[in-house]
């Protein structure tokens, strides 16, 4: 980990915090805590965890860039969508997870051209800190607009219309199973005898065990296979269903289907952490201070919204998607194409779309429940990608 630059001593203090409530809740819980419980801790920890305890975290100056960040040709042809998923129910979107504001107010803007504002354009977000940078964006970038944007706490008891979650369900807290001769475990943390967090792992039980054994887990000859079940984010998805009348939701991430998720090559899973540009697989190094993801099996999440009553409208990758929202039509606004600003777009999108970057490794998945047109996203050439 030498090459990561080192936090500040402010960062620090921060993080020795969040590890004294970690060591007081693994003592209270019999000296062991899954995985799922110390990533809920380590990212949401009320004023300690990565995304609640103010550290920056998006854009140049932060530890990762998402596709708004990239360019605004991203909210633009993403709008093409939402337009069309309102007119199918009602002029309303709700963003959960809203990051910087960018989305939102590209989104916004861009809608405004279409002559399609919604009526409302509602924000899920629980990190303050985040709000008041996003209420700063709005302000800024589209204070005309802005008046239109309300925060919620918690997900709404009912709503219709566009449900957009950006890079959402990979930072949602996930189980680790582990399988090894045989015989199925879940891997959670410990202290060790120098009181440093460490691995431990128990024989999976209950919800995990069953999910687990609902899989096709290879069996490795020697050694072990670990990988991660998501069981949030499939509870998650299927909340929606009580709440979501008529509309649809648009679920943009990285990930597999299952039947390439679970590969017997991918033996050490897909968790992953990220501090200030730099990826790592140390989920223990500085807590509250990394980012720490994982692949999302697309599969599980759209089962589990099936079995909840709602319709599974599309899948594809990332690319295929702005394509067919019109991407490249909203590159050919920017001017002509050999000046400075288009070329500079014309680079994000390729990074948007090309299969080397973001565009097969980002998939999109629509969820919806009364919308019976197909969506524009997921209408033209695409064989490719299925569930």
């Amino acid at each position: 980990m030498s090459r990561l630059p080192p936090p500040s001593a402010d960062a620090l203090a921060q993080s020795e915090r969040l590890l004294g409530l970690l060591h007081s809740e693994i003592a209270a819980s019999g000296g062991w805590i899954p995985f799922s419980r110390y990533m809920e801790l380590a990212l949401y920890a009320p004023g300690l965890g990565y995304y609640s305890g103010g550290a920056r975290k998006f854009g140049p100056g932060g530890d990762f860039i998402t596709a708004p960040e990239l360019t605004p040709l991203f909210g633009q042809a993403l709008a093409s969508q939402v337009e069309q998923i309102m007119r199918a129910s009602a002029m309303q979107v709700i963003e959960v997870g809203a990051g910087t504001g960018l989305l939102a107010a590209d989104l916004l803007l861009e809608l405004a051209h279409r002559d399609a504002l919604p009526e409302q354009y509602g924000i899920l977000e629980l990190s303050a800190e985040l709000r008041e940078r996003q209420f700063d964006t709005l302000s800024s970038r589209v204070p005309q607009l802005a008046g239109r944007v309300h925060w919620l706490d918690t997900l709404p008891d009912a709503c219709s219309g566009a449900v957009i979650a950006n890079e959402v369900l990979d930072v949602m807290p996930v189980h680790l199973v582990v399988v090894r001769q045989h015989s199925l475990f879940e891997r959670g943390v410990a202290l060790g005898e120098d009181g440093r967090l460490c691995w431990a792992d128990l024989p999976a039980a209950g919800a995990v065990r069953t999910a687990a054994e609902q899989l096709t887990l290879p069996v490795p000859q020697t050694g072990e296979y670990v990988t991660e079940v998501n069981l949030a984010g499939q509870a998650w998805v299927a909340s929606w269903a009580d709440r979501l009348q008529k509309g649809a939701m648009l679920l943009i991430d990285y990930g597999y289907p299952q039947a390439e998720y679970y590969l017997p090559s991918r033996s050490s899973g897909t968790l992953m952490c990220y501090y200030r540009h730099h990826a790592h697989a140390d989920p223990f190094l500085w807590p509250g201070l990394n980012d720490i993801t994982e692949f999302v099996d697309f599969t599980a999440v759209a089962e589990a919204a099936h079995e909840a009553g709602l319709d599974v409208l599309g899948y594809t990758s990332q690319a295929q998607f702005l394509f067919n929202c019109g991407v490249l039509d909203c590159l050919a606004r920017r001017g002509p194409e050999g000046s400075a600003d288009y070329v500079r777009a014309a680079r994000a999108v390729q990074r948007l779309t090309t299969p080397q970057e973001m565009g097969e490794l980002f998939k999109v998945l629509a969820l919806g429940r009364g919308v019976d047109i197909t969506l524009q996203g997921f209408a033209r050439g695409d064989r490719l990608h299925t569930l």
